[in-house]
């Protein structure tokens, strides 16, 4: 490949997102706000701990953050898409969508 050359677009997908649990969290996530641990669960289908597993990953990698605190006497776990993971969102998605219509 000489200089000045495109890469496929496929080197530009994020390792990170290709999971598709980490993918559905990111793309729930970059619709709203943040999302309690329960009603991210259950809009991805998954299970408690498929998705703290998953979450630990993306906030490891600066793609989540996880808030912790109570509501009344009760536990309850928030989660949002940091700046860093939204960007990285939607370089995978332009990435996907250039493989898709061959550019």
């Amino acid at each position: 490949m000489t200089t000045g050359e495109q890469l496929h677009p496929r080197h530009r997908i994020d390792d990170q997102l290709t999971a598709p649990i980490r993918l559905s969290i990111a793309a729930a996530l970059s619709r709203v706000d943040e999302l309690d641990f329960r009603t991210l669960r259950d809009s991805i289908e998954i299970s408690d701990s498929a998705l703290s597993k998953q979450i630990g990953h993306l906030e490891s990698v600066g793609y989540v953050g996880v808030r912790k605190g109570y509501v009344g006497k009760r536990p309850r776990t928030w989660v949002s898409i940091t700046a860093e993971g939204r960007v990285a969102l939607e370089h995978h998605l332009a990435a996907l969508r250039a493989i898709v219509d061959g550019q």
